[in-house]
Formats: C-alpha cells, structure tokens, sequence
C-alpha cells in the first residue's frame, strides 16, 4: 500500500509544479527518520529553487497551501530549508492495506515485454553443491519478485552439455575406469551417480595434473563431444542427462521450477553457432590470430581499457571451476576449432533475444512437483503445446561474480554487432562465493587444518571435490530440523512431524542464503542458519505460527473474527470500525508503526527488483517478525476489554499474518501450522 500511496503522492506533485511553474523537476521521495516528520518527505524545493530563482522554504510553502487533496495523505508541513513532509491518514491507510493483503501478485499486461531470468547452470558433471544452491535461491526469488512486481517472467536453466567438464567425466569413465557405454548407462539409472560422478571428476583432475600430455585426449573427448559423433559423444548425452535429472530432483526439495532447460548441444547441432559466427566475422567483430599465443584462434578485441580487462581476466581465471583454457575469454574460438563458453554464449544470447533467424525445437523433460512443467531444447522435434521460449526484452544472467569478464565480453560481443539496446538489458545479476564456517566444516566430516580452524571460513572448491553436496546439505537440515520437531509435537503424527521438519529446513537454508547482500562472502553454518531466534527462517516462520495461534483463540472466543471476511472486517471497510482513535497518541504512534511496516511490503518489493537484491525481502520479513513479537508482548490481544480495540488489535495480527505469509512465499518459503 505504501508504493501505491508513494505514487499518487508523487503523480499529484509532478502535475502541481508543471502547472503552477510550468518547469518539470524530479519528485524523489523518502521516508523520514521520526514518525514525527510525516510518513513521506521530498527535497524537491531545493532543485525547484534553482529554476526559480527563489528561497526553497518560500516554494515549499506555496505547494504546501496550493497543492489540491491527495487521497490518502491527511496534510502537508514545511519543514527545515524547504522539505515538503507529508502525513497519511493513518485509518485510510491501515482500511486499504487490510483490503489487499493476501492478494495474488500483479498479473502481467497482455502485451507485457517479456524478462528472461537464467539462473542455476550448473555444469552436468556432478553433484550440485552449496555454491549452485545459493545461485538457485537467489535467481529463483528473484523471478518471483519480478512476478510479484507484475513482470512477464521466463526462467531458464543453461545446462552446459558439451563443455570441458562434462569431457573430463566422460574422460575419467572411458579411460580412467575403461568403462563401455553400456557400463555407464548402467550407472547412470543408478542412485546418486552424481555422487559418483563428484568423485570421479576430481580424480580426473589429479589425473590430468600428474601427466599434462594427458590434455590432448581431453582435447579430442571434448572435439567428439561438441561434433556430437563417437562413443564420447553418446557417454557425454547419458552423463549429462542424468546428472540434470539428479539437480532437478535436487532442487525439487527446495520449490524451485524452471521453465526451459537450454542445452549448449543444441545450439552446436542447430547451427546457432555458425550463424553468430558468421555474423560475427561479416561485421569484422572476430578476427583470425596469426602470431603470438593466440595463433590459429578467432578472437575479439574488446574496446574496454586494458588495465581493467587484465585485472578481470586474473578475477574469471582463479576460478577453481573454469578450465585453464577458457581463461582468457576474449578468445572466442580455440586453435583446435572448438568454440569456447563465451563463443556459444553470444550465439545463446543472440537467440534469448530473439536476433537469430532460427530457434529451437522442444521436449517436455520434467514435471516439477508443484505440476509445473519444464521443456528441453532439442535438435530433432518438437512436443505439441511448447509454449515460445526467448524473445526477451530484459535478460538476467545469475552468475557467480568471478565470470564478470566472460558475461562483459557476451556484452561487448552485443554491442559490437550493433545491439546496443540488448546490451543495455542484458544484466550479470552477480553473487559471491559460499564458503563453510570451520565448525559446519568439521561436522560435514572434513578434516580441517589448524591454521584453517582458526579462519572465519574455509574455502570449497568443486574440482577439488572439497565442498558440501546440496543434498548432504539440506539431509543434514532436515535431520535437525526433525529432531526439534519430534521432541515438541510427540504426538502429531510421522507425516506431519516430516513436513514440518522438511518445512523448517528449507526456510533456514534459503533465508541463510538470501539475507546476505549478494557481494557477501557467506560463511554456512548449521547452528545459526537453524535458531529460532535472530535473523533466521525459522524466526520469521514462528512468528506466523504465532500469529495463527491467536487469530485461531480468537475465533474460539468470537467466530466473527475467523477470517478475513469477518463481522469485523465488513465494519471496518463499511467505516463502523472507526480505527481513527486507536491510532493518535504516544499509544497509537506505537500501533501506527506496525501498520505501516506491514502496509510496505510493495515497497520493499519495489525496492528488492529496483537494486536487484533479495536480502531487502529477507530483512523485511524479519522486521516485521520483529515488530509483531514486539506488539505482541506489548498489547493484551485476546484479554482486551474494549470490544472494538480488541477487533482493531487482531485486524493488525490478521494484516501482519498476511504479509508474512506473502513475504515468505516470495521467497520460497512456507509456514507450518506448528513449529
């Protein structure tokens, strides 16, 4: 209610100083340090009085007396030099908010502009680890902030089907354990063969280490695996298929669904490729090396200063997951003729936004378990009923924050083309590295050196097959979360105690990872990432059981008050709940708080999807678990004798309730009935 409220405000102000002054100045607005200052102030006299060539307090005085009614806001004063605050009517405002929570996010126009959110992308060599887990929850959350806020959203999942590490598994299995292709579809219907394939992917790593001779049969699995011929080709497709279907299940436990899988084959096998190359070399972006280190590559030279790129390329190659050879990304094809990431990775942009005169067929490929269905690129035919994939307006690329120089260059390669437009859309939404605390380590069974116990983190690496497995990960929350459980409810029964305790797990792992800025280095821990107190899941979760609780007393006590269409709520909506007095006063000061904090969550949404960060929800939901535990000890909710507070006092707890609820939706999150 808040954005909705800060939007007319700054709508009837624009209109107002065009009219009068017949000059246009920018109306930022903000929320003042004291309530005593209004609920909304703009410094806009100041800018105003350049142009005007007068004091900005004379200015802010003139809009103060002349400005018409503004529904919802209750009066105007000047204060300091010339800030325009601005009061709400408190009743109106608590009415409307209780009117739209709960509602269902913004349905998109019928011709909305379409965002695409590519997140996830894990390389289908191995297990998932905690490092996808937090790229995941962060892209997933924010499509649904992107859908909350009313936008057309694609999410899309890059599975990376012919790269260097999908060739080193497949390496490990044809030369290392001299196994047929039969053998390895044989593990591959296995249970966790992305465990075996974790293991398996760093013995190949120490195995090319000890003879570097070895990487020119990388170089061949890799050349078979890209022309898509020969048992390495056919090993390659099993491996990757069943790693992804082993992610999906993976990520299925924490309620992410992706719309399209777009596999790297495909755009080799459908010639997408060739056609950005051919686009590429026709407006002289690439050019053939002829001498130095990079004879026999195509590359691309990049317009940007080159102490920044140098600086760039030293971040993208001490990244433990990237192969030496792509560390220089400006390379877009190698001596050898394979085409590196970032090759592929223009051509797959140049399709997202719909610049390639081709596209792919689609496969339905799972059925996630909330029934939404995910599609597969493929090469060969299409399923009936595949909705249109690409064509997008935005794109939002979820990538670890070391592949800022690869994701520059995609951009370069854009701009270079003449798609400037595309881009300016084309966004690197960034993150940093997970890492264990020393203790999270320890308890996952590494042995931890002295020097490193005594860091605030230790490093993973997934090639060093150092790193916590997702689903070791969220086995070990859901464990704990269980044990907590069992001892509170002894006698719910083993069903309801297994999805509490899987409830409980999930919000700790995705609120852990989403309440850190996204440049935060975040150190995992089991003991803090579970508490009940303090900035956790479980906090925020508990505050809604709470709130249930009393809204479920309450309605024992007066069924007119069980819901949200209740006697009380027909009387405030129809104004015979005068709500007015209940919120002046030192008393009602302390009231008007909460409401308000709870009447923002449009806002804070706006906010989040504004600066592309997550973490404003997750503080948001805990503010506001906060304030309510406050109001909660602080107000006799069920015991009050005035009949008409009490009835006020539980519309707040139904308000709050409705916003946590939505909150933690937004972020993936549900709240049990009990905790």
């Amino acid at each position: 209610m808040y954005k909705v409220l800060e939007n007319r405000i700054r709508k009837a102000l624009t209109h107002h100083i065009h009219e009068r002054y017949k000059v246009d100045v920018p109306v930022v607005l903000a929320r003042p340090p004291q309530l005593s200052m209004g609920e909304a102030a703009s410094p806009l006299c100041f800018e105003l009085a350049k142009q005007m060539k007068k004091p900005p307090r004379a200015l802010a005085q003139e809009i103060a007396n002349s400005l018409k009614p503004i529904e919802g806001v209750a009066r105007i004063e000047v204060a300091g030099a010339g800030y325009l605050n601005l009061f709400f009517d408190r009743a109106q405002f608590f009415r409307a908010a209780c009117e739209v929570a709960g509602h269902e996010s913004a349905a998109p126009a019928a011709k909305a502009a379409k965002t695409v959110v590519e997140h996830t992308s894990i390389n289908p060599n191995k297990a998932a680890h905690i490092g996808h887990v937090r790229n995941a929850v962060l892209g997933d959350t924010f499509a649904r902030l992107l859908r909350y806020a009313g936008r057309l959203v694609e999410v899309q999942n890059y599975i990376d089907n012919t790269g260097v590490q999908v060739a080193d598994v497949v390496l490990g299995f044809l030369h290392l354990e001299k196994k047929s292709l039969a053998d390895v579809k044989v593990l591959a219907a296995a249970p966790r063969f992305d465990y075996l394939c974790w293991d398996l992917y760093t013995r190949v790593t120490h195995w090319l280490a000890e003879d570097k001779t070895r990487l020119e049969l990388r170089n061949q699995t890799l050349e078979e695996i890209e022309e898509g011929h020969g048992d390495a080709a056919k090993t390659g497709e099993v491996v990757a298929t069943a790693i992804v279907h082993c992610h999906l299940r993976t990520l299925d436990r924490l309620g992410i669904d992706y719309d399209l899988l777009s596999q790297e084959s495909e755009i080799l096998h459908l010639k997408f490729w060739d056609a950005a190359f051919k686009m590429l070399k026709e407006r002289n972006v690439i050019q053939l090396a002829t001498s130095g280190k990079n004879a026999g590559c195509w590359v691309m030279q990049l317009s940007s200063e080159r102490g920044t790129a140098d600086a760039e390329t030293k971040t993208a190659t001490e990244n433990p997951e990237e192969p030496p050879e792509e560390a220089e990304a400006k390379i877009i094809v190698r001596s050898t003729g394979t085409v590196t990431y970032v090759g592929k990775d223009i051509a797959h942009h140049l399709w997202k936004f719909g610049l390639l005169d081709r596209d792919f067929h689609y496969r339905r490929f799972h059925k996630h378990p909330d029934g939404h269905q995910a599609w597969i690129t493929s090469s060969d035919r299409d399923d009936p009923g595949a909705p249109s994939f690409g064509h997008a307006h935005d794109v939002f690329n979820v990538i670890d924050s070391r592949q800022a120089y690869p994701q520059q260059v995609v951009v370069a390669g854009l701009r270079a083309l003449g798609y400037n437009e595309q881009a300016d859309h084309l966004k690197h939404f960034a993150y940093n590295v997970v890492a264990l605390t020393p203790r999270c380590a320890q308890e996952m069974g590494y042995e931890i050196p002295p020097e490193d116990a005594k860091k605030t983190y230790v490093e993973v690496s997934g090639r060093k097959g150092q790193g916590v497995k997702a689903d070791d990960l969220l086995d070990r929350l859901e464990l704990s979360a269980r044990a907590e459980v069992d001892s509170r409810h002894p006698e719910s029964s083993e069903a309801e105690r297994a999805a509490i305790g899987h409830a409980i797990a999930i919000a700790a792992l995705r609120y852990f990872l989403l309440r850190f800025t996204r440049s935060t280095v975040i150190a995992f821990d089991f003991e803090e990432a579970l508490s009940f107190e303090g900035e956790t899941g479980p906090y925020v979760q508990y505050a809604v059981v709470r709130v249930n609780g009393i809204l479920r007393k309450g309605a024992e006590q007066d069924p007119s008050v069980s819901s949200e269409n209740s006697e009380n709520m027909e009387k405030l909506k129809s104004g015979v709940l005068d709500v007015a007095p209940f919120l002046t006063g030192p008393e009602g000061d302390s009231l008007w708080d909460i409401v308000l904090l709870a009447g923002s969550l449009d806002a804070r949404v706006e906010q989040a999807v504004s600066a592309q960060e997550p973490a404003f929800l997750a503080r948001f939901a805990f503010e506001l678990a906060q304030a309510f535990n406050v109001f909660y000890h602080k107000h006799h909710i069920l015991s009050e004798k005035d009949a008409e507070k009490r009835a006020f006092l539980l519309l707040i707890t139904a308000l709050v309730r409705e916003q946590l609820v939505t909150t933690l939706r937004i972020m993936g999150i549900t709240a049990p009935e009990k905790m």
